[in-house]
């Protein structure tokens, strides 16, 4: 069951959803809490690397450089292009509550999607979450750190995870703080 702007302010009052900072009352909406975008950005150097190999156990963060976006200014996202950004927002979700992270609908009617398909954060998640931006239109568009770029839905589980996110060995993500590239290179070498 998604979690109402009654029941998410519950949640977070108990400690259940944790969000930092404090966030405004006009970044929630009905079931909705709005995240504002962080100023680092993770940019492919498509130029230095003529493909990604996901055999090869490099990093694919090595392929990217970071771009730290000076208060005041803006990235300018360019049409076809596909960066990782982070939210200004830290996240920490109890064992029994899962988020959803969604796009809001003002930017995707200029082209502006806010992820691919990392949408879910599981149960027992922290962290700061990366966007996967791209610019589907035509336009260049002018992004700006601490705009309102996505928002977060919640859903309450049946029962506590077994295998809390945070917890879980092997997990790639819990606790960043900055935008970070996949970390499925090498996984695949092991696949026959």
């Amino acid at each position: 069951m998604v979690l109402s702007d009654v029941d998410i302010k519950k949640h977070i009052a108990e400690g259940k959803i944790k969000i930092s900072p404090d966030l405004p009352a006009e970044q929630f909406g009905s079931c909705s809490v709005d995240f504002r975008l962080g100023p680092e950005f993770s940019v492919f150097e498509h130029s230095r690397f003529p493909f990604i190999d996901l055999r090869h156990k490099s990093s694919v963060q090595e392929m990217m450089k970071t771009v730290m976006v000076p208060d005041g200014e803006a990235f300018i996202l360019q049409p076809g292009d596909f960066v990782l950004a982070i939210t200004e927002e830290t996240l920490e979700l109890a064992d029994d509550i899962l988020g959803r992270l969604e796009g809001r609908s003002s930017l995707g009617r200029i082209g502006i999607i806010v992820h691919g398909t990392a949408g879910l954060f599981d149960p027992g998640w922290i962290g700061k979450a990366t966007l996967e931006l791209s610019n589907l239109g035509r336009v260049p568009v002018a992004l700006y750190p601490g705009m309102r770029i996505c928002s977060f839905t919640f859903e309450q589980l049946s029962t506590p995870s077994s295998m809390p996110y945070r917890s879980k060995p092997g997990n790639k993500y819990a606790g960043q703080t900055s935008p970070l590239a996949s970390r499925l290179a090498g996984e695949v070498s092991k696949m026959k």
